[in-house]
């Protein structure tokens, strides 16, 4: 069984260490899990789902592959379906910001032996952000991928303390803002351009309520002006 990954669950792959022990929560077709020991990057992953359907798509494809006895399919709700210490790195992938933030509150004593977190939010990833420092998280490195028109991001974090009291820093991404990737500066110039198209329809409007959200992104639309111009001219195509 070969397993070709799309271009956002790669990019998760590849920030999983070599050798660690892993668990994939929502591990959907388990084509993470499968991949990662196909490539030998892990020996053991254990895969959770929380409905029976995906459950049981997820455990004939680690039998099609035949890797029964690397990779545990488990059925369960979030961290639930793995004991403290039995993994040292955790992936949650493809779901909302503010599922990842109640899987991880709902999992403190798994995530007080955890070596690594892995997330890729599909939205609210300031909110995802927000849970890591507030909660004693330090976010190590983020990527971003664009992939049939929309833009992924994945945070990598560890167990540590981190300092950000800047909103948009939340919003924009610490790592994304000091890594400088290509595929995040066509990012800022589409939420700039999108920013743009709001501030002006809200010219039109009254109310304490509209001028917060307009003050809010025009902090917003500053920030990003800030960093773009920043760049080096040379990254700058």
């Amino acid at each position: 069984m070969s397993v070709r990954l799309s271009a956002r669950l790669a990019c998760v792959a590849c920030y999983v260490p070599t050798g660690s022990v892993v668990a994939d929560i929502g591990t959907d077709h388990a084509y993470l899990p499968v991949y990662l020991v196909r490539n030998r990057i892990v020996d053991r992953v254990v895969a959770g789902e929380v409905t029976r359907g995906p459950y049981r798509i997820a455990i004939e494809a680690v039998r099609t592959a035949g890797l029964d006895s690397q990779i545990e399919v488990r059925l369960g709700d979030g961290l639930q379906v793995i004991y403290p210490g039995e993994v040292n790195v955790v992936v949650l992938a493809g779901m909302g910001g503010r599922t990842i933030c109640g899987i991880l509150a709902s999992g403190r004593s798994v995530l007080e032996r955890l070596e690594r977190l892995i997330l890729q939010p599909m939205r609210d990833a300031a909110m995802v952000r927000h849970w890591l420092v507030q909660n004693g998280w330090q976010m190590t490195d983020e990527d971003m991928v664009y992939e049939d028109n929309h833009f992924y991001v994945v945070i990598v974090a560890r167990p540590g303390r981190e300092k950000i009291t800047d909103s948009v820093v939340f919003e924009l991404g610490p790592r994304l803002m000091e890594n400088r990737s290509a595929v995040f500066r066509r990012f800022l110039l589409k939420r700039r351009a999108d920013i743009g198209a709001v501030l002006r329809e809200l010219q039109t409007v009254r109310g304490t309520r509209v001028m917060e959200k307009s003050f809010r992104l025009q902090r917003e639309a500053d920030k990003i002006e800030e960093v773009l111009n920043s760049w080096p001219s040379e990254q700058r195509t």
